[in-house]
């Protein structure tokens, strides 16, 4: 019987925005999930490129996550990271430079990277120096390629790799149940956003992971 010393620690959540969102209704369904459930991080993911739209949901999203000293970063928009005093980008293509966004960004920035499935784009986002790699989907979603990331690429990595790594895309209750001893992150997003109310949604989720 393992102690609670030696037995791994449960998955942290890594939230995602919606691709798309009310800015008068999100920040308050978002405020309500953080004030109830530990979260280690949110990620604003909006499909829009329009700068206007998203320096605006950029400078609501910080007010909720800095009261409540969570860290915020933002998918791509590495210049609006610097220019709206996010926490960090997230690369959603491996292929981007997380040298370039780390020397943008400086050193105490968050750079993480998307590597969809591939074990060769995760490590070489470790060593470029990336504080974190993403994995997904792991269940059935329009994320990347189609390509799925199995639970043996995150045992692989959690034995091997000291770079922290989150699972993301089409979680469900038996995914999670299945990734949570070889990752560090869940990231959840559509998962939750789209029922009616997030908040059980996430819970239950949380549930699985330990």
């Amino acid at each position: 019987m393992e102690s609670p010393a030696d037995a791994p620690e449960q998955p942290q959540i890594y939230l995602i925005s919606p691709p798309s969102f009310e800015l008068g209704k999100f920040p308050g369904q978002l405020a309500r999930v953080l004030d109830a459930v530990e979260v280690a991080c949110v990620r604003l993911d909006l499909a829009s490129r329009d700068e206007d739209t998203l320096s605006r949901a950029g400078d609501a999203l910080r007010e909720v996550t800095m009261a409540r000293d969570v860290a915020l970063v933002i998918s791509d928009h590495q210049i609006l990271a610097e220019r709206l005093g996010l926490d960090g980008v997230h690369l959603t293509d491996a292929s981007k430079s997380i040298r370039t966004a780390r020397k943008a960004l400086g050193p105490d920035a968050i750079v993480g990277s998307f590597c969809g499935a591939s074990q060769h784009d995760g490590m070489v986002a470790g060593e470029a120096g990336a504080d974190y790699v993403s994995f997904g989907p792991v269940g059935t979603s329009g994320l990347g390629d189609g390509a799925q990331a199995e639970v043996d690429l995150f045992q692989w990595w959690s034995e091997m790799i000291e770079v922290p790594v989150v699972a993301e895309g089409g979680l469900t209750e038996d995914l999670v149940r299945q990734v949570a001893p070889f990752t560090d992150f869940f990231g959840i997003g559509d998962e939750i956003w789209h029922a009616e109310d997030p908040l059980a949604a996430l819970k239950t989720l949380t549930r699985a992971m330990g």
